[in-house]
Parts: structure tokens; sequence; C-alpha cells
């Protein structure tokens, strides 16, 4: 089975990119040949900082191998070393419609932000949809957030086989039961977001404990004192639970029942404890790869080199099946 999925190297990793992303990752590989790629050429369609962009590409890398990523078992290869990515997405870009792109949810809310939207904004599911069928993909584990991106990867490929002959595995996604869509600790109708680094509703990954602890119990609740799921009438409390099964395997009913009678108070501070107590080896292990670049350059190149030799034969297929004159 091949596994395919990528994470931006921009903004702070937040404890929802934990959740619906790396603790993903790290289950996932165990489920057969794994590809995680940290999607750089992604980064670069809305305003960036070059050197920003550089350091980022790193601390993605430091992160994805402290939360248990093993290079001995998985690819983790920056887009940018394997041109295959850039190549894929021209391809596919003709059996995408501009109609399907201009559907896209994401496209109309971060061009909402943006003074200059720039084409790649728009067309960049289109890289991604190459990002993840180059390399056969049987499954994509990713965050709620993504189902549509998803979505239109599964139609490129299917149009391109329907006129082309068979050449791509149509994926699945893989979507965590719970925890998906973290929300924002003092907007729980919005998600946590990178973007959002600063704001005190969102968890660092590299936030020390006691900046942990005051962001949980400053987080937005509800009037009530009941600790029930209800993510419509308790968002903030809802998303809390969430967060105390993400982070200590609890079912979501196995928490309703520790905390009946119990008040916000207790479990605030018990949601705070569990999260600094998950994150703080990661940050530990993190740290030691970050003051290493040459270790870290090193098994990216490594990655780079594993991902063009199962990218390649895809690729070929793609050029041959359209008609280019391959001499």
């Amino acid at each position: 089975m091949r596994i395919f999925s990528g994470i931006q190297p921009t903004g702070d990793p937040h404890i929802g990119n934990y959740s619906g992303g790396f603790r993903q990752y790290a289950a996932t590989q165990e489920r057969g040949e794994a590809f995680f790629c940290i999607v750089d050429l992604h980064a670069i369609t809305i305003q960036h900082d070059p050197a920003e962009l550089r350091q980022g590409t790193l601390d993605i890398a430091a992160m994805l191998f402290a939360t248990g990523i093993d290079p001995n078992r998985s690819v983790v290869f920056v887009q940018s070393h394997v041109t295959a990515h850039a190549e894929a997405a021209w391809l596919l870009s003709a059996v995408t419609s501009y109609g399907q792109l201009a559907r896209m949810t994401q496209f109309k809310e971060k061009a909402e932000d943006e003074e200059f939207v720039s084409a790649g904004l728009f067309t960049y599911p289109i890289l991604m949809a190459g990002d993840i069928l180059l390399y056969q993909t049987d499954i994509v584990p990713i965050g709620d957030d993504q189902r549509q991106h998803l979505e239109l990867a599964r139609d490129v490929a299917q149009r391109f086989n329907h006129r082309f002959g068979e050449t791509f595995v149509v994926p699945e996604g893989v979507f965590p039961d719970t925890g998906g869509r973290v929300m924002n600790l003092q907007e729980p109708d919005v998600k946590m977001s990178k973007s959002r680094g600063a704001s005190q509703g969102t968890v660092l990954m590299l936030d020390p404990p006691d900046t942990i602890r005051k962001k949980v119990k400053s987080a937005v609740t509800d009037s009530g004192s009941d600790v029930r799921y209800d993510p419509d009438a308790k968002a903030g409390i809802s998303n809390l639970i969430e967060l105390l099964s993400v982070t200590t395997g609890e079912s979501i009913p196995e928490i309703e029942a520790r905390y009946d009678g119990s008040g916000y108070g207790r479990f605030k501070e018990e949601v705070a404890e569990s999260i600094v107590t998950l994150l703080t080896p990661i940050r530990a292990r993190y740290e030691e790869l970050r003051a290493d670049e040459g270790e870290l350059g090193r098994l990216l190149a490594l990655g780079a080199d594993k991902a063009r030799a199962a990218s390649a034969p895809t690729l070929e297929a793609m050029y041959e099946r359209m008609g280019f004159a391959r001499l």
C-alpha cells in the first residue's frame, strides 16, 4: 500500500496540525510504503519571505521526525527537490476545469486575505493532485479541511484514466475519528490556523508549558458547567473534549463520564496538562534535530532520491499516454 501526504513549511505548527496531520502520519506509516512531502512549491502561492521559507522547510522536516516519522521506513522529502511535481501539475492542468478550481472553498477564503491574488493560488489544487497521484497513492492521511482538494485529485485521476487509459490509482482519504478540525480556543467557530500563530487561541507545538496552560485556562467556553460534547450548543467545551481525546487516547464518552459534575476548572487544567505531557518530548526531540542541520539535510537528500525514483515511472507514463514524443 502506498501512502502520501504533504504539509506546508509556513507558519508555526500548532496542536491542530498535530491532531489532523502529524499523529496520522506516524500511525499510517505502519500500513505500507509512506511518502511525506514538505510542499514548499505550495508555500509561494501567497506572499512569502524567502529566508523564512528556507528555515520553515527545515523546521517542518525536524517536526515530522520528532513526531514519529521513521526515516528508515518512510520517505520524507522537499517538493521542489523532485521536479516531477511541477511537471505533473502542468500535464494535469489539461484535465482540470476552470469551474472545478473556482469552486474551491480554500481559494475563496485565502483570496479574501491577499492584496495580490496569484494565479498559483488559484491553480495549486492541481499541483496537490499531482503530488498525490505521482506516487500511485492508495491512501492520503489528511484533516477534514482537505476533503475538497482530495475530491478534486480523485476527479482528475478518473478523467485522465478515462481519456488516456488507466494511469493512476484513485486515492482514498483517511481522516481522524476525533480532532480532524481543531478550533481556535478564543473563537470556537474558527479553525485553529498557522496564520493565527500569535493568537491566544492557538496552542503552538513549541509553546513552553506555562504558555500552554495559560492559553487553555483562558479558552472560551459557555455559561454552563457540564462537560458535555455538543459542537453546536457547546462549541468551546466540545473542542477541548476533542483535544483531550487526541492527547490521551480516551474516547469522548469516557471523558464525559469522568468529568460528570466536576465543572470547567479541573477539566481545563487536565486538558492543559495532557497537552504539555504530549508536546514536551516532541519539543525536546525537535530541538535536538534542529541543532544538526547537516543530518537533516542528509535525510532530506536521501528522501528526495527515493521520491524521484518512485515518481519517475508515473510521470513517464503520463507523457507517453498523452502523446508526447519521447525519443
